[in-house]
């Protein structure tokens, strides 16, 4: 474990703020090449066009060769993998991502459903009977999947509008996606929506967010899967979905509907014990009108 992941292991999610041992930096071309053990170069100008993502970039994207990534501290830990908050940067300029490692197979220990993936599946029997089986192979391919699940969400959710963090791109079981930060505490990680006080003046605002953004994933034929004030970041007054690798096909998946309704049951009693009272048949129903209309 490097010195950074040591001193983040413990990092409670309850936090808003990322502690990050962050100092000013002076670039000195001279060493270049001597990068520190915490960085590595840029690998954008070498993936290909489909793992980066959707066009047009965004303006604060980094296409340069000589951009360096520095490793600045723990974000979130989970049992499938980890969120670090990293620093792309070259002479002119900077800009923070959170980068979403999936564990290597060594240190794999997948606690997600396998009632999630039902309508996804390998291409090669070989790999579905492995990923069944829980074989050290198989949880090598389960990574894979799953980062690759969470890449193809974050786009089609994207660019359907739904706000989710920008995708920058995929490298392996790396997500590099944009950073969510918090608008009054420049540089520290938007808090979760689970952190919001009892009677929140944002409250409706964010709610009125929630069922747009529902509507539009079911819109999609998907559903969330494990939509909770843990999967909700709050940016001042912007609510921004994450996690999303276990999104469920409404249509392929026979538990698909379930799954749906558990996530309205979910967010509406959240929502009400904050002291906004919503009705989760209601909401339910809603959706499904906007799913077959």
């Amino acid at each position: 474990m490097s010195s950074y992941s040591a001193e983040f292991a413990n990092l409670d999610d309850s936090q808003s703020y990322v502690r990050t041992r962050r100092s000013p930096r002076v670039w000195n071309e001279s060493t270049i090449d001597d990068l520190g053990s915490e960085q590595r170069y840029s690998s954008w100008p070498f993936i290909e066009k489909l793992a980066r993502g959707p066009q047009p970039y965004p303006a604060w994207i980094i296409e340069d060769a000589a951009a360096i990534d520095t490793e600045l501290g723990v974000l979130k830990t989970g049992k499938e993998g980890d969120v670090f908050l990293v620093e792309r940067a070259t002479t002119q300029r900077s800009v923070l991502l959170a980068a979403k490692r999936y564990r290597r197979r060594e240190q794999l220990q997948f606690s997600r459903s396998q009632s999630y993936t039902e309508g996804r599946a390998a291409r090669r029997s070989r790999d579905n009977r492995a990923v069944s089986n829980n074989s050290l192979y198989g949880r090598e391919v389960a990574a894979l999947q799953w980062a690759n699940a969470e890449w193809s969400y974050l786009r089609r959710c994207h660019q359907a509008g739904i706000p989710v963090p920008y995708p920058v791109q995929i490298d392996g079981t790396e997500i590099l996606m944009e950073f969510i930060e918090d608008p009054l505490n420049p540089s520290a990680a938007a808090p979760r929506l689970q952190q919001l006080a009892r009677h929140d003046p944002r409250l409706a605002t964010l709610w009125d967010q929630l069922a747009e953004t529902m509507e539009k994933f079911v819109t999609l034929g998907l559903t969330h899967g494990d939509f909770s004030a843990y999967n909700l970041l709050v940016a001042g007054e912007r609510l921004v979905v994450i996690d999303v690798p276990q999104c469920v096909d409404l249509a392929g998946n026979p538990q698909g509907l379930d799954y749906l309704h558990r996530d309205c049951v979910n967010m509406c009693e959240w929502f009400t014990a904050k002291g906004l009272p919503r009705d989760a048949d209601s909401l339910f129903t809603s959706l499904l009108a906007s799913m077959f209309a």
